[in-house]
């Protein structure tokens, strides 16, 4: 008598063929998913500063900031002198509130070019570099605000047969 054919087929067991490149692949990738995970390590120098340059409108600032008690100094003054406007004042602080480290650092900074409302942007942008360079872990609280991307929005240059930029001269009919 013959045997009923059974409809399920008999389960193989799976074999997964790997060579050496799909190892080191592998390999590779869980490599960079630790690394990824790692903050970088803090960037100081024999001081114990972290220096980082900002950069807003034509502005460029230098600087350097380290453990302190909140005393801030740009181009030699005190900040309430320099920026006398408060929101100027208010605008440098921003990086401190959102990181929950007011006062607890000390800032020195050289800027030039531009006006004051580009150099205070130029100082945040700096700040905001150095204090990822001094703790890496704020890096996600300072990006997720903005606080670390360059404004590049500049002046538009004026053009030849023009008043300004765009202001062409004014018709006349007669």
């Amino acid at each position: 008598m013959a045997e009923p054919r059974s409809t399920e087929k008999a389960a193989k067991p799976k074999t997964t063929s790997r060579t050496l490149a799909d190892l080191s692949m592998a390999a590779a990738s869980a490599a960079a998913a630790q690394a990824s995970t790692t903050p970088a390590a803090p960037q100081r120098d024999k001081f114990g500063r972290a220096y980082a340059t900002g950069k807003r409108k034509n502005a460029v600032a230098r600087v350097w900031i380290k453990a302190g008690t909140g005393k801030m100094i740009v181009n030699g003054r005190e900040l309430t002198v320099y920026f006398a406007r408060p929101a100027l004042r208010m605008m440098i602080n921003q990086p401190f509130q959102v990181s929950n480290r007011a006062g607890q650092f000390d800032i020195w900074c050289t800027v030039a070019g531009g006006g004051l409302s580009g150099q205070a942007g130029a100082v945040r942008h700096g700040i905001s570099k150095a204090m990822t360079y001094y703790e890496p872990e704020l890096r996600p609280v300072l990006k997720s605000h903005g606080f670390l991307t360059r404004d590049s929005r500049v002046v538009e240059r004026k053009k030849y047969g023009r008043h300004k930029a765009r202001r062409s001269h004014q018709f006349s009919k007669r």
